[in-house]
């Protein structure tokens, strides 16, 4: 998601509680209109059914995803093209995924109701510019990230990470060159009592091919 869209949706957030609806990652669609598997049910008042699982995390390896798994904290490179500067190459590495309690979770929106037997989980990434042209503001490279718990997608929550510590609004970088590195955060909504969160990151947001990093759940 697009800097700009993230704006407009926190313009209508109030000043003491994050009004902010639960938003998916359901493929390609706007996340500002889709249903994430872990809210959608809860929303709508709809089936109880257990949320798609991929293939790939309950087996684990790459799987026929072809995910690219790699550690907590390890980091890889890979091109990424920038709306403004073009192809800029990143270092990437997922360092932690902190998971939080239903008490947070009934903090960050609206209605505590749509939260109940989720848990907020804040992914910290850090990126770093290795070449290419600066990034004069607004970099998109942290917008492709999902969580995942237990193999279902989570729901994303938007606006709340840059309150987390330790992590930058991106915002607020301006003129970003290489060899500098900033830390931005993702917060998604997931099932209370998951066991693996799963950190995701790919170059094009539509991949089936991203970078995997593993974190235990609650």
């Amino acid at each position: 998601m697009s800097y700009r869209k993230k704006l407009v949706l926190r313009a209508a957030a109030p000043v003491a509680v994050l009004a902010l609806a639960l938003t998916g990652c359901n493929g390609g669609d706007d996340q500002s209109g889709g249903k994430s598997d872990a809210g959608a049910a809860k929303e709508t008042g709809g089936s109880d059914k257990a949320p798609e699982k991929d293939g790939a995390a309950e087996q684990g390896g790459a799987g026929a995803s072809g995910k690219k798994e790699l550690a907590a904290g390890e980091s890889v490179t890979s091109p990424f093209k920038e709306k403004e500067a073009g192809q800029v190459t990143y270092e990437i590495a997922a360092q932690k995924a902190d998971v939080g309690t239903e008490a947070d979770a009934k903090k960050m929106v609206s209605d505590p109701a749509k939260a109940k037997g989720l848990v907020p989980v804040v992914a910290h990434v850090k990126y770093t510019h290795k070449g290419g042209k600066p990034v004069a503001s607004y970099p998109d490279v942290a917008d492709n990230v999902e969580i995942y718990a237990d193999g279902a997608r989570g729901g994303l929550l938007i606006g709340a990470a840059e309150d987390a510590k330790g992590c930058e609004d991106d915002g607020d970088i301006e003129n970003w060159t290489q060899g500098q590195s900033h830390t931005f955060c993702q917060t998604y909504m997931v099932p209370v009592g998951a066991k693996q969160i799963e950190v995701r990151w790919a170059a094009d947001e539509d991949s089936k091919d991203p970078y995997v990093w593993r974190f235990a759940g609650a």
